[in-house]
């Protein structure tokens, strides 16, 4: 799996299901959850999409509010899960 579509993917995620204000410009490196666009019920969504779409369990220590505090930090965390 490439990086750059895997980035797209939870980038392009991340917009449709969180950010209200379409003059928020998110970027992979946009602090997401200690940036306040993404609580710990929607980290919850954003795991179990992570899992369904590439197959994958991330384990509940894994699947920390730093982990997923950036579309980098999260692409990260999947590529250890997807060998």
């Amino acid at each position: 799996m490439q990086d750059q579509e895997l980035k797209d993917v939870v980038l392009e995620y991340v917009i449709e299901e969180y950010v209200e204000d379409e003059e928020d410009e998110v970027t992979y490196d946009t602090p997401l959850i200690s940036g306040g666009l993404v609580d710990s019920f929607s980290m919850v969504s954003l795991k179990r999409f992570l899992e369904n779409r590439y197959q994958i369990s991330i384990p509940d220590d894994k699947a920390t509010p730093e982990a997923f505090d950036s579309v980098e930090k999260i692409v990260k965390l999947v590529k250890e899960f997807t060998g």
